[in-house]
């Protein structure tokens, strides 16, 4: 009789068991996809020689390679008549980043850092060797090493202001950049590094005729001590661009998007949209650097020229912006002039194209879970955008009530959602001590250290902290 009742305890203890997974439902979410605009890290317009909240410049001319010129900031963040932004950049000349020789100028970067982050953005860094003009030229110290004789272009052109096969000039510019990197490699307040090393302005004029030992000397002044910050490269040569490519992930810029015939009555037709940019992609060998490295493009002119000098129309502002979706861009630098008023709802459509864009599509987990127990769920995410993420965030899953809150990250590979569909399906662990009760199951991309929010999703239901409310669950005994 013992024997039988033992049995029967034992029964009824599968039966109950048994019974409550059977009852265990999956429920399943779709959030709703919103169409805002959304200021993403990494992607979208910068701000050039400025911040958010600053004025922008007037006419159809811009500043750059000369110290920022702080503006009053009145704690509006908002940019007129320009998008706002998560990157500011600054390009400055080599002359102000170390004046005397071996004394670097770190309070200038360390200021634009902070008052990059104080404005809610990341500083992109061009240190550029010369410019055009004696106020742009090398420092004066190296100016005094290598003499007077300031044009060095071996086809006659201009271009250089310093033979840059003189070893001094990969030894002293090349030591700057070095140095640079030793101090601020993976700073989180860097959003990436300009690498530049020759031509006016650092636009790489001349670079496919350096000697191989020049070429490598002067990239891997970068590639050997930027090695967290990611790094972008302007167009230039199959040299030097292929060389760049073999020594790390770069990315690539140009800095003439939207020239449609600027120059071309005087160079036989000649355009960068039409007769360079597509064939530099490809046989420079930079038609898949976006799948590891950003895309930064900069304007040709501003959009005030493009408007009252060039004449462009709304197609010929389309047509511009869909070739640089098709070249996976992520950032734009528009010099910080302002967008005409009509083609406001084009900018506004390709921001929702550039870079990535992330929706959740379903979302699918258990009606309850249990302390100490592995919460499963399933997860399909479309990137709308045109690139990736290239920065290390993570996906995390928050629990909360009025008596708790738990942060739990996943092992999600954030950078590999490309554009299209990404299924993600995992599980995370319930704290032994986390008490019983309903809580707000909440989702988010957050900072790996602050575990705050960082990413926008494109869908209903963020709150005041950025965190996306998915549904309730319960964690039960």
């Amino acid at each position: 009789m013992k024997t039988q009742v033992l049995f029967f305890i034992l029964i009824s203890s599968i039966v109950c068991i048994s019974a409550e997974i059977f009852a265990q439902k999956t429920i399943y979410v779709r959030p709703t996809e919103i169409d805002d605009v959304l200021t993403n890290p990494g992607i979208g317009f910068m701000t050039f020689q400025r911040f958010n909240g600053d004025d922008l410049n007037e006419g159809i001319r811009w500043t750059e390679g000369f110290p920022i010129e702080y503006q009053d900031f009145d704690g509006n963040l908002e940019n007129l008549d320009h998008p706002m932004t998560s990157i500011a950049y600054f390009r400055v000349y080599w002359k102000f980043m170390e004046p005397e020789l071996h004394q670097y100028n770190w309070a200038m970067i360390d200021k634009a850092l902070q008052t990059a982050q104080e404005r809610g953005q990341t500083l992109l860094l061009r240190i550029a060797p010369y410019g055009t003009g004696a106020d742009r030229d090398v420092p004066a110290w190296y100016r005094a090493m290598v003499g007077d004789k300031d044009e060095w272009l071996p086809d006659g052109g201009k271009g250089w202001r310093v033979d840059a096969e003189d070893p001094r000039y990969a030894q002293y510019f090349g030591g700057m950049i070095s140095a640079l990197g030793k101090r601020y490699d993976g700073h989180p307040g860097l959003e990436a590094i300009d690498l530049s090393i020759v031509g006016f302005w650092g636009e790489g004029r001349g670079s496919a005729i350096l000697t191989q030992n020049t070429r490598s000397a002067l990239v891997n002044a970068y590639t050997d001590n930027f090695r967290d910050t990611p790094l972008i490269m302007l167009l230039t040569d199959e040299k030097t661009n292929k060389y760049g490519l073999s020594q790390a992930d770069v990315g690539w810029r140009v800095d003439c998007i939207g020239d449609l015939g600027f120059w071309a009555k005087d160079q036989d037709g000649w355009t960068h949209m039409y007769r360079y940019y597509p064939w530099g992609i490809i046989n420079f060998g930079m038609k898949d650097a976006w799948k590891t490295a950003p895309v930064s493009l900069e304007i040709c002119g501003t959009m005030k020229r493009w408007k009252q000098e060039e004449g462009y129309k709304a197609k010929d502002v389309e047509y511009i912006f869909n070739e640089t979706l098709k070249w996976h861009i992520s950032s734009f630098n528009a010099k910080s002039s302002p967008v005409p008023e009509e083609w406001q709802p084009l900018v506004d459509e390709w921001l929702k194209k550039m870079g990535y864009r992330f929706v959740l599509r379903n979302f699918a987990f258990p009606e309850f879970v249990k302390p100490n127990e592995k919460l499963s769920f399933k997860s399909w995410w479309e990137n709308k955008g045109v690139a990736p993420c290239y920065k290390d965030f993570v996906l995390a899953i928050r629990l909360k009530n009025k008596n708790r809150t738990e942060v739990m990250a996943t092992q999600a590979d954030i950078k590999s959602w490309f554009p299209g569909d990404n299924i993600y399906d995992s599980d995370i662990f319930i704290p032994l001590d986390m008490p019983v009760g309903e809580y707000e199951l909440q989702i988010g991309i957050i900072d790996r250290q602050s575990h705050k929010p960082k990413i926008q999703l494109a869908i209903e239901g963020k709150d005041a902290e950025g965190w996306y409310t998915v549904s309730k669950i319960n964690i039960k005994e």
